[in-house]
């Protein structure tokens, strides 16, 4: 395996946990993370990682969760997993990546929480998207991508746009560091922190009409200790603030919060 694709995974990997942590990959697609293959053959990783993370975007109330990581690219662009969901990318340059996507928005059960009793549940559902990604220097990379169909009446639309920075800073270990805001319609707005009549009257909560606009902005921190040439192990730490509507809403009890992963990964 060539020594700066193995450098290049490792970073890269570790970004895409970090900008996962937030949202517990609930909605952790925020962009699609894809790394060239080595000399054009197919890679994929294997892994675990436990969150540490709200119950729902807004909550004041804390959860730990235990999941499996799974992603794997095919050297003619198609890639499927947890991180990325299942697409295409048509760029065979590694200075930029863009395509469509099929992705999960996993919808928010209310049972999930207390808090959440009397406003029913938004079911999961599939969202069709697109994503582009271009590389400014090494380790500097910016980020974008479209998703449609969340919500309620799966017309939802959300756009994340982010800027992300890997770099070697021993032999062995990577830092990796980003930034970015959500952008998102009012079906979307309504979906998740918006309160209907009905829910109203079953919940206690006042009814609030939320319009589209920023859904939150968010920063994080990974670090990844390369143990061999395949298996590596991040610790990531990351901050969001909801901002706009979904600030406002009734819903959120709480308007800033952290979340952490630790993932141990394999390379195949």
């Amino acid at each position: 395996m060539d020594l700066a694709y193995k450098r290049l995974k490792s970073v890269t990997l570790a970004a895409g946990l970090a900008l996962a942590a937030p949202h517990t990959f609930a909605q952790g697609f925020d962009t699609v993370r894809l790394v060239s293959t080595a000399s054009g053959k197919d890679g994929g990783t294997v892994g675990t990682a436990v969150f540490f993370t709200d119950e729902y975007q807004g909550s004041d109330k804390r959860r730990t969760l235990v999941l499996p990581v799974l992603d794997y690219q095919w050297a003619n662009g198609w890639f499927a997993g947890v991180t990325n969901g299942i697409g295409y990318n048509f760029s065979g340059s590694s200075q930029n990546q863009y395509g469509l996507r099929l992705t999960v928005d996993r919808g928010r059960k209310q049972s999930r929480a207390s808090s959440l009793r009397g406003m029913g549940d938004v079911d999961a559902a599939a969202e069709g998207g697109a994503f582009f990604n271009h590389s400014l220097s090494h380790g500097l990379v910016l980020n974008s991508s479209v998703r449609y169909g969340a919500g309620d009446q799966h017309k939802g639309l959300v756009v994340d746009l982010g800027v992300g920075y890997s770099t070697e800073i021993a032999p062995q270990w990577y830092l990796s560091t980003g930034a970015g805001v959500t952008l998102v319609n009012a079906h979307y707005m309504r979906s998740l922190f918006g309160v209907t009549g009905a829910q109203s009257a079953a919940s206690g909560y006042a009814v609030y009409t939320p319009g589209s606009g920023a859904r939150d902005l968010r920063a994080n921190l990974a670090l990844t200790y390369s143990i061999n040439q395949k298996t590596s192990v991040t610790a990531a730490v990351s901050a969001s603030s909801l901002v706009g509507d979904a600030k406002a809403s009734p819903l959120t009890q709480k308007r800033t919060s952290e979340s952490g992963v630790v993932a141990v990964r394999y390379a195949f």
